[in-house]
């Protein structure tokens, strides 16, 4: 029961959250920016896979999506950032809750070469397909991903969307630091929240078809 996202909330998933025609533009979008990427790879967090903070279209989507997430949760809500990643190989996400930034968190399945690969929201395995998504209580939910065992061109892009409570004790963290929606990470951090490192392996460049 999603209520007011009190701390009896667990999550919560919503089926075809995203329309077709703004699946088509990000599956494309995404990809294009896969196979250019030369610079934001994270050697944090996961494989070395391409990731981006506050990319300008996942942050429109962000506040486009505000009052429908709203809707969801009972809540007035604050966006903090957006966050958009390509999994490929070997990808994991470790056990972990988030940062204040991300009371209530969004994540998006965009595409995948059709691999299931669940997301564990307080151990249940949740499995999305394009256009779902799972809103949970970031900071007080213990998540994680189990390694991505595929082949070499496998892949998940998964979205995130960040808010806080507008009647919340982490309204400090509205923009998540920054002056505006629509802006670099001032802290360049590789990764959407805080977890442990894993380690890093060669890219994989996934074509487009």
């Amino acid at each position: 029961m999603l209520g007011t996202l009190g701390k009896d909330y667990k999550y919560k998933i919503v089926d075809n959250f995203l329309s077709e025609d703004e699946l088509k533009l990000l599956d494309k979008y995404c990809f294009f920016k896969h196979r250019t990427n030369m610079n934001n790879f994270d050697t944090k967090q996961d494989n070395g896979d391409t990731y981006f903070h506050s990319d300008y279209l996942m942050e429109s989507l962000l506040l486009k999506k505000k009052k429908l997430m709203e809707k969801e949760c009972k809540l007035s809500l604050m966006p903090t950032y957006s966050f958009w990643r390509m999994y490929t190989r070997f990808a994991d996400l470790k056990k972990h809750k988030d940062r204040p930034s991300c009371e209530v968190s969004v994540t998006i399945q965009i595409s995948s070469d059709g691999t299931e690969w669940p997301i564990y929201m307080d151990g249940n395995a949740v499995v999305l397909y394009p256009g779902d998504l799972v809103i949970y209580r970031g900071i007080d939910l213990t998540h994680w991903r189990d390694e991505f065992q595929c082949g070499p061109d496998n892949w998940h892009v998964q979205g995130f969307f960040h808010y806080v409570d507008k009647n919340g004790p982490h309204t400090a963290h509205k923009f998540d630091g920054r002056d505006t929606i629509g802006q670099a990470d001032p802290k360049d951090n590789a990764s959407n929240n805080v977890v442990e490192p894993t380690s890093t392996s060669e890219k994989s460049y996934i074509q487009w078809g």
